[in-house]
């Protein structure tokens, strides 16, 4: 087996992978980020160790759960979970006790960066996250797209369009699970949003928003969206509280505050449930000199 990712193992061992490269066109490389290699795959009970390479890779266990060991680092990830692996000659592997199905997404490009902090990680080292739904199914359809047309740029607009979605998505903008949320589903999305999440909206209240009765509009939500309302609601708080304590140097207290979480102790209790860490930790990570590089790949001698 001749992967980007997984290294090569005992036959007994090999998992089912599926995944392909991108050749970007002219104006995808203009636009300074773009998707370079993409691909899936279906994971036996083992350890399984990664290649090294010069991109972030965006990893999401799609199905299962594995732990993620990355420099003496152990990251346990399951269903619908997921982390940004810098590039480099930093040891990774994979370990899994079940059948464990992930995705996964190399970014290439100078703008790349800018797209992994948007997507609310870190540069220098893998921070477990919660994805939505729809930037799921995006990233199946991105896998999808890349194996039929693999080294080729002939997809080249659309996986543009697939992977500002996901970065849509991320950020609490209408994307849904098939094409465009409904009318009714974006209002309260777009209400949120505008609000940078400082208040605490009810079911009762969204449902007021959206003008339908509450149960319905919470299946229609569900449906739409891919998760819960207050699931959807809590997601976009953590990703915004993370904004603020990177970018902007607010204090822990100040961040919970900011994002409707006037107790310090509540608001780090969430923080490190959906993000892993607590606020400190990400804040003190954050504010190391080597949270904006990364290692890269050189080839090693042949012997």
């Amino acid at each position: 087996m001749n992967s980007y990712l997984l290294q090569d193992i005992p036959e007994r061992l090999e998992p089912l992978t599926v995944e392909g490269w991108h050749k970007p066109g002219s104006l995808t490389q203009a636009s300074g980020a773009w998707i370079h290699a993409a691909g899936a795959f279906v994971l036996e009970s083992g350890n399984y160790p990664l290649n090294a390479h010069d991109q972030w890779v965006w990893l999401v266990v799609e199905r299962g759960s594995i732990v993620l060991s990355w420099d003496q680092h152990d990251l346990a990830l399951s269903t619908g979970s997921t982390c940004f692996l810098p590039g480099g000659f930093k040891p990774c592997a994979i370990a899994t006790e079940e059948q464990t199905r992930c995705l996964w997404i190399a970014l290439e490009g100078p703008l790349s960066p800018m797209v992994v902090r948007k997507m609310g990680a870190l540069l220098h080292m893998p921070l477990k996250q919660d994805a939505l739904p729809s930037q799921i199914y995006l990233a199946e359809q991105i896998v999808q797209v890349i194996v039929r047309h693999s080294g080729t740029a002939d997809a080249t607009y659309q996986l543009q369009h697939l992977m500002y979605g996901m970065i849509a998505s991320h950020w609490g903008q209408p994307v849904a699970m098939d094409a465009m949320l409904s009318h009714e589903i974006a209002k309260v999305v777009d209400t949120l949003r505008a609000n940078q999440y400082k208040d605490n909206y009810s079911l009762a209240d969204m449902a007021n928003i959206s003008r339908m009765p509450m149960e319905t509009f919470r299946k229609r939500f569900v449906a739409e969206v891919g998760m819960p309302p207050l699931s959807y609601v809590l997601h976009c708080k953590m990703e915004r509280a993370k904004e603020l304590l990177r970018d902007q140097n607010y204090s822990v207290r100040q961040a919970g505050i900011e994002v409707g979480m006037q107790d310090p102790y509540h608001f780090s209790k969430q923080f490190k449930h959906i993000v892993g860490i607590s606020p400190s930790a990400f804040m003190k990570q954050a504010s190391m000199p080597s949270a904006t590089i990364r290692g890269t790949v050189t080839k090693k001698p042949k012997d």
